[in-house]
């Protein structure tokens, strides 16, 4: 079971999977700037296998294709803890830094590389891509991660 939760612990949430976590960094321009800071390490699990627990404020938010995301933040300390989108229904994703034991997760991969900040170094022998990794080329990467663990 992997836990995490906002700031103040208000809003708690359970993911009914195995330790570790498999993240990817997204280094996109609307993550530099949902998140403040260079990218947003997100944590992608099956809605099904996401519980939470806590007051949670909805924010329903446009992407540039005209579909949308709904964001979820603690109601009490505004932390933003993880979204849903129509683009990937069944799919809940996390933001790993609310994650318990955040500090020893290290993304599989990264996105949107295209638009990273210029002082952010990748690691050698990671994947990355330019922009979006296809659906297809997330589940060989996360296949061969678990097969290394």
């Amino acid at each position: 079971m992997i836990e995490g939760g906002c700031r103040c612990g208000a809003s708690r949430y359970a993911v009914d999977l195995p330790w570790p976590p498999l993240t990817y960094a997204c280094h996109c321009t609307l993550c530099q700037r949902a998140t403040g800071s260079a990218f947003a390490q997100q944590y992608p699990v099956p809605e099904k296998k996401f519980q939470v627990r806590g007051a949670l404020l909805e924010a329903e938010v446009a992407e540039p294709d005209g579909l949308s995301s709904v964001h979820r933040h603690c109601k009490v300390c505004l932390t933003r803890l993880f979204a849903t989108s129509v683009r990937r229904p069944g799919l809940t994703i996390v933001r790993a830094g609310t994650l318990d034991g955040s500090p020893c997760i290290t993304p599989i991969l990264h996105i949107y590389t295209s638009t990273k900040q210029p002082w952010v170094a990748l690691p050698a022998g990671t994947a990355t891509f330019t922009d979006a990794a296809s659906p297809d080329q997330f589940k060989k990467l996360w296949a061969q991660h678990l097969q290394r663990i």
